[in-house]
């Protein structure tokens, strides 16, 4: 194979469309020869030569990796992002937002299996294309509610000082509000996930597939280790960009109310929402142009028939392959449930799948609520906290895919050693999961939780002698740091009247809450009674756990691709593409829908206080008992890390390599029979 051309004497003289019936008729596999579907890339015959120099695997990781980015960005960078500005914009409670992240996991739970079954004989580079498109078009409605919902109208900003006078207390009531039809447009936000989920199934079944079948054994995990690891830039550049749109007002120009005092708005008023919908566009543009690329490939790449004769097979020995290659199972729909039960049967991929989804749970859970736990844990701000679970798990998540592949392939393991392997990053994983031990914190002092107000108050109960006459209201978390070195819920639980700007810093006095500093013969002047945020911290384990958990990320994912590459040697290559697609389904159903939803209710089981509003509606929690959220999360994660173990485990031992005539590649095994002849 040559970058500048194709060398297969089918296309001397070249046509157009090969005879499909001489195709049916001729295996490559068995024939060792060329197979007449490794076109050109182009179009019909438009095949301009500089074309030719990405028809090869590399051009196409190219392209899968492109494709892999910007799925990442949009739905696991824009859609966490931005869930919380759509949740005030058009009056979604934390359940129906939760129902329009499920959406896409719903589309590719259904769509998997069918995708994956019929498009392992299909062409593969076409439904590529296919995923571009759907993604493309998602992004574009999940960014149409913007479009038809009119301007955002902002109401008068909340003081959060202690208001005892000028305010009255109906201001503070439950009533009911008026019916409006912005909950309505939840429709088009889960159409859009819907639409988003059916382009993303083709992408990581036929798309991983596809390289495995166009380049050799030994380079396969290298290059689907690369194109994870690429996946795995979406999400950080998500984050990032929709971050900083979001600093950019949600209708651009910021209007003036002429019915309420204005006040200019700057994106820490709790009225401001961000332009959440600009880079939904922009990914809708940029995913349909990546449409070209890969309508333009052929059906096979250049060489692939080749490397296909030569491959040796290592399908587990229980007759499978046999079963598909001599009933030619899978070229039409009745043969569905058959082939779904030939792999259902197949214990070493069972094993395989069950391990990849219990490590799915660990690590969706993880990047759901890793932020939360830095913020509550080390007392860091909620942006600062995902700045930072940002750094530790993209990047380690992303080196450890590569490392592994790297190895796989350097070594040229076979099936076992890979199963083998995996037992070893997992087990490193399970011991460096144990940094929740040592690494943890405790709570910091709080008024009304852990403290009492000086004596005047009671534990978890925000109210007090000192602030009963200020009317606050608990919806309203905005923690502010005393003097005392004591936390406040709020400036208005603090009893604080007034507030002022020294060099730009927002500092409150006049806070009848909060007592005199615990430093008195300090260097330290207070020319204030509380500062906005909250308290530093006195742990100092942050560095420690970062670190910690960079590694066990690291080796968590080294189990990731070698999986993948399992998964494809254990099953019969026409079964390769089906066989991921029947993983996907089982990595979302036992993974990534269950993990946010069991970490969440963990979480959740060491809150200790809780926002309840006026209308006695249970919201979200504020305070956290940080040593129970600890033992917690470790327990499920090493509990989840055990049985990956145990299934790994079972995988190598269950596991049957073929025959010894079988392993040889399919020229060497032809000769074998003519020798026994």
């Amino acid at each position: 194979m040559k970058g500048g051309g194709i060398e297969n004497p089918v296309f001397e003289p070249p046509s157009p469309r090969p005879d499909p019936g001489r195709q049916r008729q001729v295996s490559p596999a068995e024939s060792g020869a060329s197979d007449p579907e490794e076109g050109p890339c182009g179009w019909g015959r438009c095949n301009p030569k500089v074309l030719q120099l990405c028809n090869n695997p590399e051009g196409y990781l190219a392209a899968y990796s492109f494709l892999a980015i910007f799925q990442g960005i949009v739905v696991n960078g824009l859609v966490n992002i931005s869930i919380s500005t759509i949740e005030k914009r058009y009056e979604l409670n934390s359940s129906l937002t939760g129902l329009i992240s499920a959406s896409y996991d719903i589309a590719f739970c259904i769509l998997s299996l069918f995708i994956s079954f019929f498009g392992e004989r299909g062409h593969k580079p076409r439904w590529l294309a296919f995923s571009a498109f759907m993604l493309g078009l998602g992004s574009l409605i999940f960014s149409l509610p913007h479009f038809s919902s009119g301007k955002y109208q902002y109401g008068a900003k909340l003081e959060d000082t202690c208001q005892i006078s000028g305010i009255s207390s109906t201001n503070f009531t439950c009533s009911a509000s008026t019916k409006s039809s912005l909950p309505n447009y939840l429709y088009i936000f889960i159409l859009g996930q819907l639409l988003l989920g059916v382009g993303g199934t083709p992408l990581y079944t036929l798309g991983t597939a596809f390289i495995d079948d166009s380049v050799p054994k030994h380079k396969s995990s290298l290059y689907i280790g690369i194109g994870y690891a690429m996946s795995l830039l979406g999400p950080a550049v998500g984050y990032v960009l929709g971050g900083q749109l979001l600093n950019i007002y949600i209708d651009i120009e910021i209007p003036e109310r002429q019915d309420i005092t204005y006040t200019k708005m700057d994106p820490d008023d709790p009225r401001w929402l961000g332009a959440w919908w600009i880079a939904f566009l922009a990914c809708f543009i940029s995913i349909w142009l990546l449409i070209i690329p890969f309508s333009c490939f052929p059906k096979h790449l250049p060489g692939t028939a080749k490397i296909q004769a030569e491959k040796i097979s290592e399908t587990h020995n229980d007759g499978s392959e046999v079963l598909v290659e001599t009933k030619n199972i899978g070229k039409s729909f009745k043969d569905f449930p058959v082939a779904l039960l030939i792999l259902l049967k197949n214990p070493v991929l069972m094993s395989l799948i069950l391990a990849s989804s219990s490590e799915a749970l660990v690590a969706t859970g993880f990047a759901t609520f890793l932020p939360k736990l830095i913020e509550n844990q080390f007392g860091k701000t909620s942006s600062f906290s995902a700045t930072l679970g940002g750094l530790v798990l993209i990047p380690a998540a992303a080196l450890g895919q590569i490392i592994s592949g790297t190895l796989v392939s350097k070594f040229k393991m076979d099936c076992k050693s890979i199963i083998r392997f995996m037992i070893g990053t997992c087990s490193v994983a399970l011991l460096l999961n144990t940094v929740f031990l040592f690494a943890k914190c405790g709570n910091e002092p709080f008024a009304g939780v852990s403290e009492a107000y000086n004596g005047t108050g009671t534990l978890y109960n925000l109210g007090a002698p000192c602030n009963a006459n200020c009317r606050c209201l608990r919806s309203m978390y905005y923690p502010v740091c005393g003097r005392d070195e004591v936390q406040y819920f709020s400036p208005c639980y603090a009893g604080c009247a007034s507030y002022l700007f020294n060099n730009k810093k927002k500092t409150y006095h006049n806070c009848s809450c909060i007592g005199k500093p615990k430093r008195e013969n300090g260097s330290e002047d207070f020319l204030y009674e509380a500062v906005p945020g909250k308290c530093p911290t006195q742990c100092k384990f942050l560095p420690l756990f970062l670190t910690s958990f960079f590694f066990a990320v690291v080796f968590t994912f080294m189990a990731v691709t070698p999986t993948t590459v399992a998964i494809l040697r254990c099953v019969p290559d026409k079964q390769r593409s089906f066989a991921l697609g029947v993983q996907s389904v089982f990595l979302r159903l036992l993974g990534t829908i269950p993990g946010p939803i069991l970490f969440g209710v963990a979480i959740d089981n060491s809150c200790t206080l809780w926002d309840i509003n006026e209308c006695k509606t249970k919201g979200a929690c504020w305070v956290y008992d940080n040593e129970r959220m600890a033992y917690l999360l470790m327990g499920i994660s090493a509990a989840c890390k055990i049985i990956t173990i145990i299934f790994v485990v079972m995988a190598v031992c269950l596991y049957k390599p073929p025959p010894a005539s079988a392993a040889l590649p399919q020229k060497d095994s032809e000769m074998v029979s003519a020798i026994h002849t």
